[in-house]
């Protein structure tokens, strides 16, 4: 699946396909893109993958995800894209 990159500072409302649920955050300067995928995370209350479209790999994401009851894996993207998925371990 191609997606289109937003503009700097833009984002994309988040889509559902069978894959999950999608947030993409390219372009978003810090913590925009931390804030964003945990309040995505914290509104599924059911197993549905989130699957994260970044331009950089989120470090400090990882620790919030474990607080939460998620982890994270990352799976193949667009040239240029750090792609994740993540899913809820408890």
């Amino acid at each position: 699946m191609t997606t289109t990159t937003p503009g700097p500072g833009a984002s994309r409302p988040p889509w559902r396909d069978a894959a999950g649920l999608h947030i993409d955050v390219r372009g978003l300067a810090p913590p925009a893109p931390l804030v964003a995928i945990i309040g995505l995370i914290e509104s599924v209350h059911d197993a549905t993958p989130v699957i994260v479209h970044h331009d950089r790999d989120p470090r400090l994401l990882y620790p919030e995800l474990a607080e939460r009851g998620w982890c994270a894996h990352a799976i193949p993207g667009d040239v240029g894209e750090v792609r994740l998925q993540l899913q809820r371990v408890r």
